[in-house]
């Protein structure tokens, strides 16, 4: 995922006026500080951006991986086998339920993450 985290954020990397980190220095603020307070907020959208897409290909890889690896009962189950098992047992109401769970719980995630990055637009001026 961290390749999604350095393509969002490399484009607005190269944006970066270096007259700010000079003016920063030249005001008498540490590298930290410039780091923190000049560098970092412009680059907060992006970040939360590339962290959204990360999770995204995670939630998604890590299921591939376990139901083709296999799982150990009451161990290691994951969403998706669930959904394959309630369906070859023909509970598809057990599988719909599932499955909403999942959707609903990556919309509750993917929500919380567009809150934050409108706030930080808001608060930081972002892309």
């Amino acid at each position: 995922g961290l390749p999604f985290v350095v393509r969002t954020v490399e484009p607005l990397i190269g944006e970066l006026e270096r007259e700010l980190e000079e003016a920063s220095a030249t005001l008498g603020a540490s590298r930290l500080q410039t780091v923190w307070r000049v560098l970092i907020p412009p680059l907060v959208p992006a970040l939360l951006t590339g962290m959204a897409l990360a999770f995204a290909r995670a939630v998604g890889e890590y299921g591939s991986v376990i139901f083709i690896a296999g799982n150990l009962p009451y161990v290691s189950e994951i969403a998706p086998l669930l959904i394959v098992v309630k369906l070859e047992e023909y509970d598809y109401a057990g599988a719909i339920c599932i499955a909403a769970i999942m959707l609903a719980i990556s919309f509750v995630i993917l929500l919380a993450i567009n809150l934050i990055q409108a706030w930080s637009r808001r608060r930081f001026g972002g892309v």
